[in-house]
């Protein structure tokens, strides 16, 4: 093997044997060469076999480009690559080819190349009958890809659809079903805890609870007597208009059945006085309740029963039937919302490794009721959903890592097993593994197992699928002895473009600190271009894309980049009547991606912008705690991945006088910065330069002084 295609630090990191490294590949240094190389470095120049060697990746496309270089680098005569380039050729044909090739060459499918889940997915199919029926299907409401092992085993239920399931069960408990409504009704849909917060959520007419029965009313305690008639099977009325001989007011609540009326007193409540005289002139049934009985459940309860049930007809029926499809009638899409929540908290508490009986514990310590009661809800769902998945023999995606962590540790005689088959385990994209993927590793590793990971800190940006940066700044913390190594020269993106990551990443704190430069010089800066409004920015982006293509640049070589997915509507719609073709990507689904040309758009401070931050829903800090610090550091790290895609030209599209705060990190050295002029408020004024006075456009001699007009300007 020729090493002299490599520069000397990546020839550093191919050749060594240090027992756990870290090679710190900073953005375009060559980071999945390296890997190849350090792969066919070991088999060519070390003579270790193959089988010995684990290559862990994070998706499958990455493992196919893996195999796929592999493949390349065998293949003297050069077809595999055409092959792989011809886009008349489907993913399945190439597929087929791939696997054709690798069993070709003996000492690439003698490697182990899988992602974490295709790993431990054979682990468990292999080895995995005393932790688990190794017969198991893989549920969740993400398929893999079509030509992974794991999707001839998937479920024939959605995760999404077995929680939806649970729930109904679950509600059959007539209390949990009320519960939930009432969850429901305060804040999923009349969103009470944020009223204080947003004026979007002040109510005009005062009414901002609704009851069991849909009922508006102006109280928390109205609400809990309202909701307690009807769980008593009770007709009422709020706020009936009554005049029985002076005014006409509205008494709080009327039962029919009862003849009943019922004020509930408040601080907030108007004088009772006159309201009570009409009352005793109208010879009329009514009694008071106060604010401080909804306090205490019991009391309350006790309260309205004793003064309303003995003045119900004794026929009456006291209880009614409620059940699930009646109650949630119209709230489809909230009870939909619901279960996605408890999808997304069942996951974090798996990646988590924490215990669901611990979950509920320090949410019933929460000092907000909302929160308290979502837990009180939501675990029986996911304890629930954890038996039926047992029962079914399902697994979904951190199942499949947490279930082989359990083996190993339970399965000393299994763990040894690929302790001494792997003596080298390499990790790509080591910046992105959380909590249950380090924990794996480790499990797998002797002191005589190298690790090799390759990875970049400035470019961790999925803190929010639960990957901790963490792992990768303090290596050496969670692997003793470690070594690491710095790829600082970048390969791919020019001196100004490399020059402005290095300052935005900069201003970071959590961080390892590389010194990368550019291997490629350039005579183009970085265009700012600063629209008043969006329809210039679309404007000149289509101007600038017309530019590119008529200077032969193809249109696979322009990409445009955004934050969130609705940022880029309406420039699709624009391009598309201009019939313009463009790629369009998240930043993060432009991970690993690179082109000539690209275009950075909404780069705009505050909400809907980009920085992005939120602090999200309380209900998750519950589970892990939010850092506003380290999500701004997570933004600028994706601000970092976007502006490194590009090789040769960037542009970052912005609106005058909302512009990003990240723009404002780049030194102008770097950039050159263009706008839409405004237009002057001031109309132009000619001065006559003898007497001073002011004249008109059509003037050529002034009519004051006979002066020839000269043009002044103010």
């Amino acid at each position: 093997m020729n090493l002299t295609d490599l520069n000397n630090l990546q020839q550093e990191a191919v050749t060594s044997d240090s027992q756990r490294l870290l090679v710190l590949a900073g953005a375009g240094s060559g980071k999945t060469k390296t890997l190849l190389q350090k792969l066919i470095y070991l088999i060519e120049e070390k003579g270790i076999s193959p089988s010995s060697i684990l290559a862990i990746t994070f998706t499958k496309n990455a493992t196919n480009e893996m195999i796929d270089r592999l493949i390349i680098s065998a293949d003297k005569s050069g077809k595999y690559e055409k092959q792989l380039s011809d886009k008349e050729k489907n993913n399945i044909d190439k597929n087929k080819e791939r696997y054709i090739q690798q069993k070709k060459y003996k000492w690439i499918d003698g490697l182990t190349i899988k992602t974490f889940h295709g790993f431990c997915y054979n682990i468990l199919r292999n080895y995995g009958v005393n932790e688990f029926d190794n017969k198991f299907k893989i549920i969740g409401d993400e398929r893999p890809d079509e030509d992974d092992e794991l999707t001839k085993n998937t479920a024939p239920e959605a995760t999404f659809d077995v929680m939806h399931k649970i729930l109904i069960e679950q509600c059959e408990d007539v209390d949990y079903l009320l519960k939930l409504k009432r969850y429901l009704l305060d804040y999923i849909i009349d969103k009470i805890h944020l009223r204080e917060f947003s004026s979007k959520y002040i109510a005009k007419d005062g009414k901002y609870f609704t009851t069991l029965n849909g009922t508006r009313v102006s109280s928390k305690s109205e609400q809990f007597i309202a909701d307690w008639f009807y769980r008593h099977g009770i007709q009422f009325e709020y706020e009936p208009r009554l005049n029985i001989k002076d005014f006409y007011f509205n008494p709080d609540f009327y039962i029919p059945d009862a003849n009943l009326y019922i004020e509930h007193v408040s601080d907030k409540s108007y004088s009772m006085k006159n309201k009570e005289e009409q009352f005793k002139k109208g010879n009329l049934l009514f009694v008071k309740t106060f604010d401080g009985m909804t306090k205490d459940s019991a009391q309350i309860n006790y309260t309205l029963d004793k003064i309303i049930k003995n003045r119900l007809p004794a026929n009456l029926h006291k209880t009614t039937s409620i059940n699930f499809k009646e109650e949630f009638n119209g709230y489809h899409e909230n009870i939909k919302d619901f279960i996605r929540l408890i999808i997304r908290v069942t996951d974090m508490i798996k990646v988590e490794n924490i215990n669901i009986d611990t979950v509920l514990e320090n949410a019933g310590q929460d000092q907000h009721e909302r929160v308290r009661n979502f837990y009180e809800l939501a675990i029986p769902i996911v304890k629930g959903y954890n038996c039926y998945c047992t029962n079914k023999s399902y697994l979904d995606f951190n199942d499949l890592i947490s279930r082989s962590i359990s083996l190993f540790q339970n399965q000393d005689d299994i763990a040894n097993k690929y302790k001494n088959k792997f003596q080298y385990i390499l990790v790509d994209e080591f910046q992105d593994v959380n909590n249950l993927q380090v924990e794996l590793i480790k499990l797998l590793l002797t002191k005589n197992t190298q690790l090799f990971c390759v990875g970049d800190d400035w470019q961790s940006i999925y803190g929010f699928r639960g990957s901790n940066v963490s792992y990768i700044v303090e290596f050496e913390n969670h692997f003793k002895d470690a070594r690491t190594i710095k790829l600082n020269l970048n390969y791919r993106s020019t001196q100004n473009i490399v020059g402005a990551s290095n300052e935005v990443i900069r201003h970071n704190k959590f961080k390892i600190d590389k010194d990368v430069q550019a291997a490629k010089k350039s005579e183009h800066k970085i265009v700012v271009y600063s629209g008043n409004t969006e329809e210039d920015n679309i404007q000149f982006c289509i101007d600038k894309v017309k530019e590119l293509l008529d200077e032969g640049i193809n249109n696979d070589e322009i990409l445009f980049l955004y934050r969130r997915n609705k940022m880029f509507s309406p420039y699709t719609y624009k391009f598309k009547n201009k019939n313009i073709p463009i790629q369009g990507k998240t930043i993060h689904a432009s991970k690993g991606l690179e082109a000539k040309v690209v275009f950075i758009i909404g780069l705009t401070e505050g909400s809907g912008g980009f920085p992005d931050i939120w602090l999200e829903d309380r209900i998750f800090q519950v589970i892990k705690k939010a850092n506003h610090d380290l999500l701004m550091e997570e933004e600028r790290r994706l601000f970092y991945v976007a502006i490194t895609r590009a090789k040769d030209k960037l542009f970052l599209i912005t609106e005058k006088g909302n512009e990003s705060s990240f723009l404002k990190e780049i030194p102008e050295t770097f950039t050159v910065r263009t706008t839409t002029a405004i237009k002057s408020v001031i109309d132009k004024v000619i001065i006559c330069t003898n007497c001073y006075s002011q004249l008109e456009k059509l003037h050529q001699y002034c009519p004051y002084c006979g002066q020839k007009v000269e043009e002044q300007t103010l």
